[in-house]
């Protein structure tokens, strides 16, 4: 059938063209975001998923950032514990020196205005405080830090009671002008000493696990970001040759639709 009002072969030449143009738009957008999914019509169950993986890679940054915080306390806590170290151990040997029998009165009171100013300087370490936060409590208080990007795993940070070496051991009760009486100030300071190795390495311990939750979560992070990586960026080389075939398609279509257009020029000479 031959029409002058109406060209099919025109009207399908132009829907196919306008089609092959669309899809021509969404591979160049593709190429030059460098992602797949650039709209929700491109991948709607896989921009769902894509949306899930980033938030938890997100969530994991935070995560990782708030337990590196917590490490930076217990290393801060830790630097006061050798702090605390140095006084004890300064303080035990003030009082080993005040055993000596050659040593008269007056260098015992000597010895014990020292001793007493590092009972004070030792006291005082116990209102540190880390970003305004209690690093040492007299309760030994744990501080439950998040270990996992959905909330479900915790680890306990010690607020370690550092009061209590100085008070159960009565270190500032001895008396180092008191002979008789420094066999038990050193038996104090001794297991005072011991006291404070056990609360740096429960320290210690402590940072290790934090330590590991954090590899933990750089590996998961890493895992999460890859299948993301696989959903949502483009292959370049696959979507270049699909950008160029649809290019040979559209140029194609544009000269058939030019073709269709003059087809009613057969109409005009029948007329003749």
């Amino acid at each position: 059938m031959i029409s002058l009002n109406t060209n099919m072969a025109s009207s399908w030449a132009a829907y196919t063209l306008n089609n092959n143009n669309v899809s021509l738009q969404r591979s160049l957008n593709k190429l030059s975001s460098g992602q797949r999914i650039n709209s929700s019509y491109d991948d709607s169950g896989g921009l769902a998923v894509s949306m899930k993986m980033s938030a938890s890679i997100r969530r994991s940054q935070a995560t990782v950032a708030t337990i590196n915080n917590a490490i930076s306390s217990l290393q801060t806590q830790d630097g006061v514990l050798k702090s605390a170290e140095g006084i004890l151990n300064r303080m035990s040997e003030l009082t080993q020196l005040a055993a000596d029998v050659s040593k008269s009165t007056d260098d015992k009171n000597l010895y014990q205005t020292e001793y007493n100013s590092l009972t004070q300087s030792l006291v005082s370490l116990t209102a540190e405080e880390f970003n305004g936060t209690a690093m040492f409590s007299t309760n030994g208080n744990t501080l439950s830090v998040v270990a996992s990007e959905d909330g479900s795993q915790t680890i306990g940070i010690t607020q370690a009671n550092l009061e209590g070496i100085y008070i159960n051991n009565s270190l500032s009760n001895i008396n180092l002008a008191n002979s008789s009486l420094i066999t038990s100030a050193i038996s104090s300071l001794t297991t005072a000493i011991q006291d404070l190795a056990e609360l740096r390495a429960k320290n210690g311990s402590e940072q290790m696990r934090l330590t590991f939750a954090v590899d933990m979560l750089a590996i998961n992070q890493n895992n999460t970001q890859a299948a993301n990586s696989r959903i949502q960026d483009v292959d370049l080389a696959s979507e270049s040759a699909n950008r160029a075939k649809l290019s040979i398609i559209n140029e194609a279509g544009m000269a058939m639709a030019s073709q269709a257009n003059q087809s009613n020029a057969v109409v005009l000479k029948l007329l003749e």
